[in-house]
């Protein structure tokens, strides 16, 4: 979504608008979060003004979500929503090279010309939503060591003896539960 800088005054105006999946699950099979992927276009509610160069957004991300869980490895439905804030100021003004960034600073950044795309900000924001690594519930058991057989679904015959030897010194140990 592009906004004409000129058209940004300093009323506060609000767009209510989706985001198309594709872009950002080209994103998430590319990145180091590939468990997730967006399932149909993200709704994006923005409010914005600006004062003097300066834009300040802030707005809602709604998204619905598959997620492969990292226990048991099946596919669940998520929904992800986000709140979020940025500033954007005009490329010229917000040039230190980052040095001087204090903790205001991460939600800056800059534009540059006459039109502002807020679609790789709100791109940002849909990703800073996703936990890695996603499960799909507090109670997965995961699957089994042995004979990798989902034990949310079935129960395996697999004894604990097969366990792994180097685990043999934690069997021994007293806990005691005060």
């Amino acid at each position: 979504m592009k906004l004409r800088v000129e058209d940004i005054s300093a009323k506060v105006k609000t767009l209510d608008y989706h985001e198309p999946q594709a872009d950002v699950n080209r994103l998430l099979e590319q990145g180091p979060v590939c468990e997730y992927r967006v399932q149909r276009p993200y709704a994006i509610h923005l409010s914005y003004y600006r004062s003097g160069m300066e834009i300040f957004f802030s707005g809602s991300l709604d998204a619905e979500l598959t997620a492969t869980c990292a226990r048991c490895a099946e596919d669940f439905p998520l929904h992800r929503r986000r709140d979020f804030r940025f500033v954007l100021a005009p490329k010229s003004i917000g040039e230190d090279g980052g040095r001087n960034l204090n903790a205001e600073d991460l939600e800056f950044s800059t534009y540059q010309g006459e039109e502002v795309d807020v679609s790789p900000l709100v791109r940002e924001q849909l990703l800073l939503a996703l936990s890695a690594p996603p499960v799909c519930g507090d109670g997965c058991r995961g699957l089994c060591p042995q004979c990798g057989i989902n034990l949310n679904l079935n129960s395996c015959s697999c004894s604990a003896s097969n366990l792994d030897p180097r685990l043999d010194a934690l069997r021994s140990l007293k806990v005691s539960r005060r």
